[in-house]
């Protein structure tokens, strides 16, 4: 009988030892309407994953069944824009708790939304936003895009290589990120000050709810994916060019690098792949490969590209995931094997490193030093190309100097897509009226701004 008992105990507590994490306080700018959700260590940190239950009075609950380890969260309104903040609206460091066997109730403060004000932004003062809403046509849907130039760019008319980096809202400013910056801004201004030639980062934003689907050309059955070759055309075909168009840069593939940590080092990798002749350097920072691997060796191994004038740099840590290092030597081996030379491959493998913003913020100044190591950068001046395009009177493009014909985009100075047409010398007539202004005519070799 009394085993009985004990065996009964035993089983209640196995059954009702849960963590009941309950929120007492929140902001008083918070929407009435507010839902409020708990994305974590449990759940791939899903913004939307697992409501709270709304208690009234401004209070809020939610019950995890019993694990073990350590849960590490935070709390947001349904998106990484809305995300809990600090006393002061800023960065919140992750909350966590421990499993103990036991039931356990944590009564918990939201103090501020890091989007209802009072956020303190990081960004150095050489940082700005582009564009909160650069079009996509590729995908029809809008995107944020950072620019960071760098500290002599109105001072100098000198020219400069460019990163393309992914994940924007981590790479400048902690009031954005999702779990810390990387301090791009402060690193490239600090090796400007000590010599470093310069460089332009371009750093746009992920698409949220979209980051999984667009950072994959191939589709994975549990998490999406499979817009990434879109994805990588808007860079490569519509964002680089109007880049260089609006910009003092150096255009050729040697002067132009791609950034990604995890799913954004996935993605940086493909289009690395796809348009070695437009991007020459990528750098990959704890590649999530897992995600489409067979996917990406098999287009690596048999695509038509050679990646004899690529540079390519991997970093990851070594206790990250027992698949981590050996997927990264996978995919380097497979560029090795399409001429990718070994003097242009670098591997960084860290016990220390983690899957983590403060990992890559250490890691970058060394990356973008070794990626342009081997790269003369002249103070060239700005020098426009010798394609001539101008509208005739009878509603006609007169075109001259291309070597051959060129499928075009033609986008509006606040980056809608207009109209798409092929070029040739001499006249080509419009598809339609324009209204008058400034527009671009945009491919991926091809960027000139005219008055229609």
């Amino acid at each position: 009988m009394k085993k009985f008992i004990y065996l009964v105990l035993l089983f209640e507590n196995v059954i009702f030892a849960q963590v009941t994490l309950k929120i007492t306080q929140i902001p008083t700018n918070t929407p009435q309407s507010a839902t409020i959700f708990m994305p974590s260590s449990l759940n791939s940190w899903n913004a939307t994953a697992n409501q709270l239950q709304d208690l009234g009075n401004g209070q809020y609950q939610i019950v995890i069944p019993e694990g073990t380890g350590t849960v590490e969260y935070k709390f947001t309104r349904g998106s990484w824009a809305t995300v809990e903040g600090n006393a002061n609206g800023g960065y919140l460091t992750n909350r966590s708790f421990s499993f103990t066997g036991n039931p356990q109730t944590i009564n918990l403060t939201v103090q501020s939304w890091e989007d209802l004000g009072g956020t303190n932004s990081t960004a150095a003062s050489n940082v700005s936003i582009l564009s909160t809403s650069f079009f996509m046509p590729q995908l029809n849907r809008n995107r944020k895009i950072w620019l960071y130039l760098p500290p002599d760019y109105n001072t100098i008319t000198k020219t400069y290589p460019v990163l393309y980096m992914q994940d924007g809202q981590n790479l400048f400013d902690v009031a954005t990120s999702f779990s810390g910056e990387w301090q791009v801004d402060e690193t490239l201004n600090s090796l400007f000050n000590q010599g470093n030639y310069g460089a332009i980062v371009v750093g746009i934003d992920n698409g949220g709810s979209e980051r999984l689907n667009e950072y994959s050309p191939w589709n994975n059955p549990s998490y999406g994916g499979g817009q990434g070759d879109l994805y990588a055309q808007f860079v490569a075909e519509t964002l680089k060019p109007y880049i260089d168009l609006n910009y003092r840069t150096k255009p050729e593939a040697q002067y132009n690098a791609l950034v990604g940590s995890s799913m954004g080092a996935l993605i940086s990798s493909y289009i690395g792949a796809k348009y070695p002749n437009i991007f020459q350097k990528v750098g990959n920072f704890s590649s999530a490969y897992w995600f489409a691997k067979p996917q990406l060796l098999n287009y690596i191994n048999t695509n038509s590209q050679n990646y004899s004038n690529s540079r390519m740099y991997f970093v990851a840590g070594t206790n990250e995931d027992s698949t981590m290092v050996p997927d990264c030597n996978d995919v380097k081996n497979a560029f090795q094997n399409k001429q990718l030379a070994t003097s242009n491959t670098q591997t960084k493998y860290d016990s220390y490193g983690t899957h983590s913003e403060g990992y890559w913020r250490g890691e970058f100044a060394a990356a973008y030093l070794w990626l342009f190591q081997n790269v003369t950068l002249a103070n060239n001046s700005f020098i426009n190309d010798k394609i001539n395009i101008f509208k005739t009177s009878n509603n006609q493009l007169f075109v001259e100097g291309l070597k051959d014909n060129q499928d075009v985009y033609i986008f509006s100075t606040d980056g809608k897509l207009v109209d798409k047409m092929t070029l040739k010398n001499g006249n080509n007539p419009l598809n339609k009226e324009f209204q008058k202004g400034i527009y671009f005519i945009l491919n991926a070799t091809l960027n000139k701004k005219i008055i229609l």
